[in-house]
């Protein structure tokens, strides 16, 4: 092993310490500085960045252990038909993010309707995670015209604490709640393209309003990649070190995959250059069409995202690790499938997770859009039978 040369004799290689401008005469011929630059090779060596560190498979496939085999809950706890006052054309609910605010024991579900115009955003509560109730608009349509016109997907919530097993609770930044969106600027369809992302603000935590007229991702920026040249998706957001992170999903044609930007106020945002982060799988895999929809958590020490893949006939719930939020080595095998509900009610999808850690009962639970034999509404597995809805543990 190379010894360390003191301070001194660092600072003296240094062009501009004395003791080399007392040696930058005009003997120093080429021979000389040839020589120096042969001893500096070792010290340089040491100064060289630690490679980062990248988890590999079998590593990722332990940690995945502690996030399988769940059990469901047979049926929706938001169904496709929410009778939501004042809203009686939705039919159809999607992407749950849970969460709590501060001094506030309950905890509230943002989810998304359709109404056959597009997406709106609405909020509803429980005492218990199981029974949810009085649901009401969170974020509405937003002016003719704009970016966010044709649907507003809120659910990308700053958080105080981004472990795991932390609870979901709002974190105020300049004195107000904030959230990342996913947006589509036209109506009359199912996220009709390009989508785009913008930023929206709350003073209560249950009514959102839009933070800036621009949105803060679209395919129409500079630095848009190809890989997301035709539809920006729904957005996950994370704080790390006084930084902000965006995972969020688009698309080429019909393929989806999950990238990243970062941000230091929330409004100004700056793609990572080696986007897609998680990429769409090889042919044959879970995730050969999609890697959607990241949702990121700190766990002891390491990154884990949830996502969704779309292969093989369906779409699944997957998970990455990471120990740097840019590196992510992806564990092949979903944790759950389409179809793990015997039932039918996740047949055909089982995607866009919203996980909270239950103290009271030491108990994941995973809220999902179960799409299946009763339609597309948010389904729940849970890493722990449900004393009130035990059911055998769901494939796989």
């Amino acid at each position: 092993m190379k010894a360390v040369p003191n301070s001194d004799s660092i600072e003296s290689l240094q062009l501009g310490h004395p003791k080399m401008r007392e040696a930058s005469t005009p003997t120093m011929n080429r021979t000389t500085i040839l020589v120096v630059s042969i001893l500096l090779l070792p010290w340089c060596n040491q100064a060289e960045v630690t490679p980062t560190p990248v988890v590999d498979l079998q590593t990722a496939q332990d940690w995945s252990k502690a996030f399988r085999n769940w059990h469901y809950h047979p049926d929706h706890v938001i169904s496709a038909d929410p009778k939501i006052p004042g809203f009686p054309d939705v039919h159809m609910t999607d992407v749950p993010t849970v969460y709590q605010r501060p001094g506030d024991s309950r905890w509230y579900m943002t989810f998304i309707g359709f109404d056959g115009k597009g997406y709106q955003s609405f909020v509803a509560e429980s005492s218990d995670l199981l029974h949810w109730h009085s649901p009401r608009l969170a974020m509405g349509f937003g002016p003719e015209g704009e970016f966010d016109h044709g649907g507003v997907v809120l659910g990308a919530f700053l958080y105080e604490d981004y472990d795991i097993q932390a609870p979901r609770t709002l974190k105020r930044f300049q004195d107000k709640y904030w959230s990342l969106y996913g947006a589509y600027p036209r109506q009359g369809g199912y996220e009709l393209r390009p989508g785009y992302e913008g930023l929206a603000w709350s003073e209560d935590g249950l009514s959102w309003t839009r933070a800036q007229d621009e949105p803060i991702l679209s395919v129409f920026q500079p630095d848009c990649g190809a890989w997301e040249k035709d539809c920006i998706y729904q957005p996950w957001l994370v704080e790390h070190h006084d930084r902000f992170y965006n995972f969020y999903n688009a698309a080429n044609g019909g393929i989806e995959q999950l990238g990243m930007a970062e941000s230091s106020d929330l409004r100004t945002w700056k793609r990572y250059s080696g986007n897609p982060v998680i990429p769409h799988g090889p042919d044959g895999s879970f995730n050969q069409n999609f890697s959607s929809d990241g949702k990121v958590y700190w766990d002891r020490d390491h990154w884990v995202m949830f996502f969704f893949g779309v292969g093989r006939g369906g779409a699944h719930v997957m998970a990455a690790y990471a120990k740097d939020l840019r590196h992510w080595t992806v564990d092949p095998d979903p944790l759950y499938r389409s179809g793990g509900n015997p039932s039918g009610l996740d047949s055909q999808y089982a995607h866009k997770v919203s996980l909270i850690w239950n103290p009271a009962n030491e108990t994941y639970y995973m809220f999902y859009n179960a799409v299946g034999n009763k339609g597309r509404g948010i389904g729940l597995i849970t890493s722990k039978p449900l004393p009130a809805t035990d059911k055998p543990i769901a494939r796989p």
